[in-house]
């Protein structure tokens, strides 16, 4: 390894210093995180053959792995002994530890599978077994669900009688009434336990949300289970072990459903009962007896229902609490239920039912307010220090019968109020009762808000800050990246990107968290999701999502606005619809994983041809669906253009998926139509002097971006992109979908200087003037609020909005300078662009072999470089000030070198 090292350092003629800070190869290699489907110890996974993989850590150089042996058994104890009863591998010459397809006996409902692994490093040495994981099957076949659909739709006739009446007495005085909700319904059944438990198994799912209980407490640690999914065509259950739960003698469990995203608001132009009217829990506990014996309790006929102190629940209304209406013990053993009523049963459901895929929605963490105010009497606005979703945890101490409510807001206006103009129809209050106990605190179950203030009147006296606990909602997406540099206001940003993806990542990819809104708008997704992948491990998550999107095509092959599907919104038109095309394969790109690509290809394929044949001559058609560059500044772009260049972009994606499956026929097919695309794209909006029809900044971003012009023509669009950046005092134009690849474009143009500039203004428009103006998120517009001129308009002015803030790839790839060059970072380049700007930067990202880590710093010409490689990956690294790159496998490097930096202001020559 070292001669190797040398070899490579020599012939690059780098004089720098280059050293490994620990290891020399010798060292055996660590396997660590061992994963099954992409998640750590899955409960009650479908799938037959799942994909295992692992991590390794090694101290030592260029390591990688040659081998691995798998074994997989039915108990702990056989493991422990080194017996693969369900699949023993065998030394498997491989060095693939990412995408591993289980090859095992088959696999029953229930099965527990107990797995470690063994690895080869390059020399052939054998590391020590991995610590033990696990995963469990969920129910493989629907005659295995025994139980019926059950709820309670008293609540719901009641609300509607309420309404009515409420509604004509408003009538008369011609005033706007809100719609009630329906309580939320509790559902408890008991049962006898006569025989010690050695597995208790808890699969439960919903057309609705639901929380299940066991004797008073509470199952598992999710919310807005079972996830949102079309619900005519697919609903997800979730497996909990509930063994420690569950007692000798009479237990009880419960569960209370709400309606969620199947019968609640999920829209302004939607309103209630999209996908169905009545709310509806199916639930199984299984008990597996220490004597082989088994026993089922499923929701039935039997189980009771009633309402309780959830008066009303809603994602857009929020949740009203009367305390003095609890029922204590009421999922407990005991508990007297003669007054409930019988539940309302549907028997079957058309839909499929399958094993949740993803990350459930959790807690992330707690947040602590930085202060209070009083902008009127008895009116305290709490500022959060930052916007985020999820809801406010209360604690209070008051009279029974006190009614506090809190209302939510992302800013505030100039009077010190909560500003809620922008949330639209969403009412968006949480209402708590006081029972008059000692210290009462609450937090809603079934609603979460995207806000930085919440607004509370009716406290008892003055609140301290303990009064309000922000609870940060978000799917468990384990964090895989980091951004840190000198400046602070790149800092907020970087802060501004994750917190806002995290508001927005709730069991779907959504454009907001706060308004009637609230939906898997595909045209943000595909804009962001590159960067999405940078800050956390998003690859379950967007596997669930692209079901939900590949439910969602259209008859005809399109996509539509939003997933899962809404009927109403119909066709996504260009920049939207392609996320069926963009979004696989960049989880491929990132991931590695060619299951996706498998999975969906038929859907990708269907989506091509549909834009081919609405498109004879390879032009976009008269008629279609467009939003264009949403949200750009003065600057329209031909909806025709952009049409254009996304399915000329589809077309070389699809090229390259066919060749990653072997589908060589269509490699060629694909091809040919991304040639004929661009051929009609030059010979319809390129002229002779080289100006791209529309002649705004994105035109030609989407020309450079999809590689549309060659030649002289490239020449001038790339001189013509940065003319109409410095005819805007060197600002950007660009709405959704231009900002989605500018500063790629500009540093694939070898413009990179022009790039720092623009992310460094902070002036309007640009990224940080929101970071100037106070914003701890990122904002759907540019100017969704300005010191001249405040809110901008409160129809579309969301301050909680991700795709802009795909700038975010850009600031990882450029300054961090980690940049992928084969799929999965099996391959990377190390190449930061040092800026006078800057005078150190430190980026890391855990991808799916382990963590890329750069640091650099300067001072003055001189630049120190830090990089680790993670075991099993190679890198071409890029030493600030040299020319020639260093190829190298893993470990720890360390790089002085010396460079002439360029003032950045001087450097904006056209």
């Amino acid at each position: 390894m070292k001669d190797f090292f040398m070899k490579n350092f020599v012939t690059a003629a780098l004089m720098v210093m280059a050293v490994t800070l620990a290891g020399c190869g010798t060292e055996s290699m660590k396997v660590s995180n061992l994963r099954c489907e992409y998640m750590d110890n899955p409960l009650g996974i479908d799938n037959l053959t799942p994909q295992l993989s692992w991590k390794l850590e090694s101290s030592g150089k260029d390591q990688g792995q040659t081998a691995y042996r798998i074994l997989v058994a039915s108990d702990a104890a056989k493991l422990k002994k080194n017996i693969g009863d369900l699949w023993d591998s065998g030394k498997v010459a491989c060095d693939d530890e990412t995408s591993i397809v289980y090859g095992g006996k088959e696999l029953a409902s229930g099965t527990e599978c107990f797995w470690k692994v063994m690895v080869w490093d390059k020399d052939g040495k054998q590391d020590k077994w991995s610590k033990a994981a696990k995963w469990t099957m969920g129910l493989l076949d629907r005659q295995e669900w025994k139980g019926a659909w059950i709820g309670f739709d008293k609540p719901r006739v009641d609300a509607e009688k309420i309404f009515k009446v409420k509604e004509k007495a408003k009538a008369k005085e011609k005033t706007k009434t809100n719609r009630l909700l329906p309580a939320v319904s509790f559902l408890r059944k008991e049962f006898r336990v006569d025989k010690p438990v050695k597995r208790a198994m808890l699969y439960a799912s919903a057309l609705g949300n639901y929380q299940m209980s066991i004797n008073g407490k509470s199952v598992g640690d999710d919310y807005f289970t079972p996830g949102w999914t079309d619900y005519n065509k697919r609903v997800y259950y979730n497996t909990y072990d509930v063994t420690g739960m569950v007692n000798m003698g009479v237990n009880a469990i419960g569960g209370i459903l709400a309606e969620g995203w199947y019968s609640g608001s999920i829209g302004y132009k939607l309103g209630r009962d999209f996908y169905g009217k009545n709310p509806r829990l199916l639930a199984q506990l299984v008990l597996e007896y220490k004597d082989g014996s088994a026993k089922l309790i499923a929701t039935d006929d039997t189980w009771k229902a009633s309402v309780g102190p959830i008066l009303e629940s809603g994602f857009l209304a929020g949740e009203t609490y009367d305390a003095q209406l609890e029922m204590d013990g009421w999922d407990k053993a005991g508990f007297d239920a003669s007054g409930w009523a019988g539940v309302d049963i549907t028997e079957k459901i058309a839909a499929k039912i399958e094993a949740y895929p993803s990350n459930t929605v959790k807690v992330f963490q707690e947040i602590e307010p930085l202060s209070i105010s009083e902008p009127n009497e008895g009116d305290f606005v709490f500022d959060m220090g930052t916007n985020f979703a999820g809801f406010a945890r209360l604690k209070v101490k008051g009279a029974k019968g006190t009614k506090i409510t809190l209302k939510f807001g992302e800013r505030l206006n100039p009077d010190g109020t909560v500003y809620t103009k922008n949330l639209r129809k969403a009412r968006v209050i949480d209402t708590y009762i006081c029972k008059g106990s000692d210290i009462e605190i609450w937090k809603p179950k079934f609603t979460f808000h995207g806000f930085q203030y919440v607004g509370m009147t009716g406290f008892p006296g003055k609140p301290g800050k303990d009064a309000i606990t922000g609870i940060e909602l978000t799917s468990a997406t384990p964090v895989a990246g980091s951004f840190e540099c000198s400046d602070k206001r790149l800092n907020q940003l970087y802060h501004n990107i994750c917190q806002t993806q995290r508001a927005n990542f709730i069991d779907i990819p959504t454009d907001c968290p706060q308004r009637d809104e609230r939906m898997g708008w595909t045209g943000d997704a595909q804009a962001y999701v590159r960067t999405a992948c940078l800050n956390t491990d998003v690859q379950s998550f967007f596997r669930k999502w692209l079901v939900d999107l590949m439910d969602a095509q259209l008859e005809n092959g399109d996509f539509p606005k939003v997933a899962p599907t809404v009927v109403t919104y119909g066709s996504g038109g260009p920049a939207w619809a392609d996320a069926g095309i963009i979004c696989p394969w960049a989880i491929y790109e990132v991931y590695g994983d060619k299951v996706v690509l498998e999975k969906h290809y038929d859907a990708m394929a269907k989506f091509v041809d549909f834009r081919q044949k609405s498109a004879p001559d390879h032009l976009a058609p008269k008629k279609f669906h467009c939003f264009g560059d949403w949200l750009n500044i003065n600057a329209k772009t031909p909806k025709d253009v952009i049409y254009t260049a996304y399915t000329a972009g589809d077309a070389q994606i699809m090229a390259k998926v066919a060749a990653v499956l072997g589908k060589d026929d269509d490699v060629d097919k694909y091809n040919k139509l991304y040639e004929d695309i661009k051929l009609a794209f030059n010979r319809a909006y390129v002229n002779e002097d080289g100006i791209i029809k529309g002649d705004t900044q994105t035109v030609y971003i989407l020309a450079l971006w999809f590689d549309l012009v060659d030649g002289k023509m490239k020449e001038k669009a790339q001189q013509l992109l940065i003319e109409r950046i410095k005819e805007r005092d060197w600002h950007l134009s660009t709405g959704f979908v231009g900002t989605r690849d500018l500063m790629h474009v500009l540093s694939k143009i070898g413009r990179t200087d022009v790039a720092y500039r623009l992310l460094f203004t902070d002036t309007y428009p640009s990224w940080l003037f929101p970071v100037k103006n106070g914003a701890t998120s990122i904002w759907e517009r540019w100017n969704s609020w300005t010191p001249e001129k405040g809110f901008g308009s409160a129809g579309m002015n969301s301050f909680s909005h991700y795709a802009y803030g795909a700038v975010g790839q850009w600031m990882f790839e450029n300054i961090g300078g980690i940049k992928s060059a084969k799929p999965g970072y099996k391959e990377i380049v190390i190449k930061p662009y040092i800026t006078d700007k800057l005078t150190w930067a430190k980026t890391s990202y855990d991808c799916i072999h382990g963590k890329i880590a750069v640091d650099w710093k300067r001072d003055g010409g001189k630049v120190t470089l830090n990089v680790t490689v993670p075991t099993s990956v190679k890198a071409t690294i890029y030493v600030p000030g040299k020319a020639e790159p260093l190829k190298v496998g893993s470990g720890k490097y360390k790089f002085n070198s010396r460079l002439k930096i360029r003032i950045m202001q001087q450097s904006m020559e056209i």
